[in-house]
């Protein structure tokens, strides 16, 4: 599995497993809203982590550690459907 580098403010901490679990399906590819770019949700030793991936030339894809709140919104927003499987919990049915 490819590995990335993680950050916490803006310091490089380590390295943690490639993740895309966000990415959606847009007909074409999958992505994370725009094209040759991908977005995955993860867990580590030191807590979670958002994946920024690129397919462009010159680009690297790295990790940044985030809180779990954090972790939590990023993942609603772009792939509400593997909530359950990341944090363990449904989503709370608010009508």
């Amino acid at each position: 599995m490819k590995k990335v580098p993680v950050f916490k403010h803006a310091h490089a901490i380590g390295i943690v497993d490639y993740i895309d679990n966000l990415d959606r399906w847009d007909g074409r590819n999958f992505n994370s809203g725009r094209n040759g770019r991908h977005l995955g949700v993860g867990r580590c030793k030191k807590g979670w982590y958002v994946c920024y991936g690129t397919q462009w030339q010159g680009e690297r894809s790295y990790a940044e550690l985030v809180p779990e709140t954090e972790a939590r919104r990023i993942c609603l927003k772009h792939n509400p459907d593997i909530f359950f499987e990341l944090f363990g919990e449904d989503l709370a049915d608010l009508m």
